[in-house]
């Protein structure tokens, strides 16, 4: 379950939206056919929403531990199927948490990569000039004049 205090408000029109640690955010009640979901509130809008409302947990008929596991197995490499039969869980319904993770991450990862100024990034052609510069080196330091296949005269 979120936490009031990492929860924030998913009202785009609200002046607090998206800010999470916040005083706006208070708890309104339970809710679900247990009344073990809880209901949150913004003091500042007046929104009603899930706690688990922007995670992967929200709609999911499992619980955090069940979609703990399929996250987990997931991450692990093992099929989908494979999990299904491991955790007595529907195939559609494995596929439903992988996407709504995989979503969840794009958010994130999103969110955070639009706070750097940054203009270009490539250290993959970084880490190929400096493995390139090792081998020709140590081809120079065996008399080897290192002109096939170096790219450099």
């Amino acid at each position: 379950m979120t936490g009031i205090r990492q929860a924030s408000c998913p009202n785009k029109d609200c002046v607090d939206y998206g800010k999470a640690g916040g005083n706006n955010i208070a708890t309104r009640g339970k809710y679900g056919k247990n009344h073990d979901k809880v209901l949150l509130y913004c003091r500042t809008c007046g929104k009603r929403f899930a706690s688990t409302q922007n995670t992967p947990l929200f709609g999911a008929h499992l619980s955090a531990d069940q979609v703990y596991q399929v996250i987990h197995h997931a991450a692990k490499g093992v099929s989908v199927r494979a999990t299904s039969r491991l955790l007595g869980i529907n195939k559609a319904t494995v596929n439903k948490v992988i996407i709504k993770v995989g979503e969840n991450c794009q958010e994130i990862f999103r969110g955070l990569m639009t706070s750097l100024q940054m203009n270009e990034v490539q250290l993959d052609e970084l880490w190929s000039f400096v493995k390139k510069k090792r081998l020709l080196t140590k081809k120079n330091s065996n008399g080897d004049t290192g002109k096939h296949g170096s790219g450099q005269q």
